[in-house]
């Protein structure tokens, strides 16, 4: 097993991702601040073998008052994913996750792509909804979500130099498969394999990784 990392997971949901990580032997803290998603996350946790559960801790709270509940350093890898859409003013949130970081940390942002926002009613044939998008910060996935914000890769990469977690690598998430619905299954595992490979692919290479439906950025703490 290689190195054990102190993982903060901020807004982690039902824990899949953290459980994910405790079993490859990591140290997790998960913050949620829904308490049903948070109930989900400690009903999953109560059936993992003991070993697993003692590396696991969950708290209810907000992701932009990480400096209540932890002091500063105190992880490896602080994860934000899919939770910077709901906030209106990212910039301090962003700056109190990199303050959690010890020196060398690693902050992973997954956010929705705001220069890849016509791309989703461009591809279903919604002109009018590509033409709306392409002047549009905020994303719109359908009733009953309401609109969530979008960003883009130039103001994060500013915005992480300013926070002293410049960035790193960066890579698009959903390159082909963001048009697919969410109650259509997974394919044949053969199929899978290659869909993944493919999306694995694109993700890496310009320029269809800066059409992605999501960008997923990494900063690390200078």
């Amino acid at each position: 097993m290689g190195q054990r990392l102190r993982i903060l997971d901020v807004g982690m949901g039902q824990g899949a991702q953290a459980l994910r990580l405790a079993r490859a032997g990591h140290t997790i803290t998960g913050l949620e601040s829904d308490a049903a998603l948070l109930r989900a996350a400690r009903e999953a946790l109560a059936s993992e073998p003991a070993g697993i559960r003692e590396r696991v801790r969950l708290l209810e709270g907000d992701g932009r008052e990480t400096g209540v509940h932890f002091l500063p350093g105190s992880f490896d890898v602080v994860l934000c994913h899919g939770v910077l859409m709901h906030v209106e003013e990212p910039d301090a949130m962003l700056a109190g996750l990199a303050r959690m970081l010890a020196p060398g940390g690693l902050l992973s942002l997954l956010v929705r792509n705001a220069d890849a926002l016509a791309m989703r009613p461009g591809m279903a044939g919604d002109w009018s909804g590509a033409l709306a998008a392409f002047d549009s910060d905020t994303y719109s996935p359908g009733h009953p979500a309401s609109p969530v914000r979008a960003d883009r890769l130039e103001t994060l990469t500013a915005t992480l130099a300013g926070i002293a977690a410049p960035l790193q690598a960066w890579y698009g998430v959903r390159v082909f498969t963001d048009n697919v619905p969410n109650e259509e299954g997974l394919p044949a595992a053969e199929e899978l394999e290659r869909l993944l490979a493919a999306e694995d692919r694109a993700g890496r290479t310009d320029p269809y990784r800066r059409v992605a439906a999501l960008l997923h950025l990494c900063g690390v703490r200078g």
